[in-house]
């Protein structure tokens, strides 16, 4: 359960993410023989709850060049929020401002059930992966301000270059542009947590971005669909408890409107 629902979420988007294997009938070919099938009868499902249905741009290639693609999407009225997307051999669940933890866990749940009846030969649905996303943003001009310090100060990240790198040259300290991630192995669920900071924009400002991914693959995915409720609850645990972590002070008292 999270904390606290945050006045000023920093939230840019809430993610999860379902892919399966696709079937191989010639060397670099994939393909889901049961797409076009399971597109209907999903929609069917999934009409009551997200009724508005968008073809977007990559429903038109190749079956083989759209391997683990997103091609369609269906929402509750358009250019609204949450929405589903769908296409071979992937499924995702996306939300942004609206997002509430209790909300969008039933509508996961929902979702990875529905797509479990919808599909017509599920002895073929062979999940490979689940994965949990959060992308958060707080503007942050990295032009005039060290993004270094920034971590320090506000997030209790430490990375620090040797001083000695802009002695006797005309560099700045400052970055301009700035990525860094790493990938730790994680115990429940099984699986790896990834912490990815990058310098990037949000409402056409400057921003520091920040994704917390949780992701589970392969022999360590649990039986599905009933496993599946266990798993996002571990997974959000762990974002949420490195969120508040990494926010807490003067960030967290800024989103929580304080």
């Amino acid at each position: 359960m999270s904390r606290k629902v945050l006045k000023n979420k920093p939230l840019v988007e809430a993610l999860l993410e379902i892919k399966w294997t696709l079937a191989t009938p010639a060397p670099n070919v994939r393909l889901d023989p049961h797409f076009k099938l399971l597109l209907g009868r999903l929609y069917d499902r999934l009409s009551h709850d997200y009724p508005y249905h968008e073809q977007l741009p990559s429903s038109i290639l190749p079956d083989e060049m759209s391997a683990h693609m997103v091609q369609h999407r269906f929402r509750h009225a358009p250019d609204d929020w949450p929405l589903v997307q769908i296409g071979p051999g992937i499924l995702t669940l996306n939300e942004t401002q609206k997002y509430l933890w209790d909300d969008f866990r039933a509508r996961a749940i929902n979702v990875i059930r529905k797509l479990y009846d919808a599909h017509p030969k599920t002895s073929d649905l062979k999940v490979e992966s689940l994965l949990l996303r959060y992308i958060d943003a707080v503007e942050f001009d990295y032009v005039s301000e060290n993004i270094f310090a920034f971590l320090q100060d506000k997030m209790n990240v430490s990375l620090v270059l040797p001083a000695s790198l802009f002695e006797g040259n005309t560099i700045r300290k400052i970055p301009s542009h700035f990525s860094w991630q790493s990938a730790f192995q994680c115990d429940n669920p099984r699986g790896t947590v990834t912490v990815r900071f990058a310098t990037g924009q949000k409402n056409d400002k400057p921003a520091l971005m920040w994704e917390t991914i949780v992701q589970t693959t392969n022999s360590n995915l649990p039986t599905l669909p009933d496993g599946f409720a266990d798993w996002i609850d571990a997974a959000h645990a762990i974002s949420d408890d490195w969120f508040f972590k990494l926010i807490e002070g003067e960030l967290e008292r800024r989103f929580s409107g304080d």
